[in-house]
């Protein structure tokens, strides 16, 4: 049976998420502006959250909230939608970074793309699939991704940063 979520609570974990982490990327003083273009159709086909303007570059970022941090897993989303057949956002997004934040503890992995998705497709049969689905209106819809374990990627991914945020940011 597949874990449910609601869509009440999903939009919460990403507001939240992207709340924290405009934020954090904010106080950094190599940050000149930060740009939420969640609700750009150009940047949502692309399945970019976060544009981080420095003084170097700009930088495209994905964001994933999760609140499972206790399991000792990523959820890497292979099929989004599985009843419109629509892929997974971490099989395409062209983000330079997907930011996987844990809300509760305010625990951030930077995951350097494309190189953990290059890493993930050579992979994929070793980890296990599984499905949630998330109830909307009379209907759901079901995601389907697989469980990796968060050492596993900070061992054998270059470039995987993991970063504590401060309680009030």
């Amino acid at each position: 049976m597949p874990r449910q979520y609601s869509m009440t609570e999903a939009t919460q974990i990403a507001r939240r998420a992207a709340r924290d982490l405009t934020a954090w990327l904010s106080a950094d003083p190599r940050t000149v502006r930060v740009r939420n273009v969640e609700d750009d159709p150009e940047f949502r086909r692309a399945d970019v959250d976060l544009i981080w303007e420095t003084r170097r570059r700009a930088y495209k970022i994905e964001i994933k909230g999760d609140r499972l941090h206790a399991t000792g897993n990523f959820f890497f989303e292979t099929i989004s939608n599985r009843e419109k057949a629509t892929p997974g956002c971490f099989l395409y997004t062209q983000a330079d970074f997907v930011f996987y934040y844990f809300v509760t503890p305010r625990v951030l992995y930077i995951l350097p793309m494309p190189a953990t998705r290059d890493w993930f497709c050579a992979n994929l049969a070793r980890f296990p699939e599984r499905a949630t689905t998330t109830p909307v209106g009379d209907a759901s819809y079901t995601t389907v991704g697989r469980l990796v374990p968060i050492a596993i990627v900070l061992r054998e991914v270059s470039g995987v940063r993991m970063k504590q945020l401060a309680r009030s940011v």
